[in-house]
């Protein structure tokens, strides 16, 4: 025979609510800083390291190499993709 569920507040005795309130802090926190950090139109672009195809050759690329000259960066997620 099942047994009854009671109804009410389903937290355990022994969980810290203090522990569990700090836990979402943080959470809420690192996903502010994540947005903060996001690139956006018209901000200077983080500097990053790719390999390109230049002169018959794989080669490796830095954003910093152009400083102060004027540049398009393309980028797309992939050949045969449906984005």
């Amino acid at each position: 025979m099942p047994t009854p569920t009671k109804m009410g507040c389903a937290v355990k005795p022994e969980t810290n609510l203090v522990q569990e309130e700090s836990k979402i802090q943080e959470t809420i926190k690192s996903q502010v800083m994540e947005e903060r950090n996001m690139i956006t139109v018209g901000k200077k672009a983080p500097d990053f390291t790719a390999k390109a195809f230049y002169n018959g050759e794989f080669v490796d690329v830095s954003l910093s190499e152009y400083a102060g000259k004027w540049t398009v960066l393309c980028f797309y997620p992939g050949d045969f993709t449906f984005v």
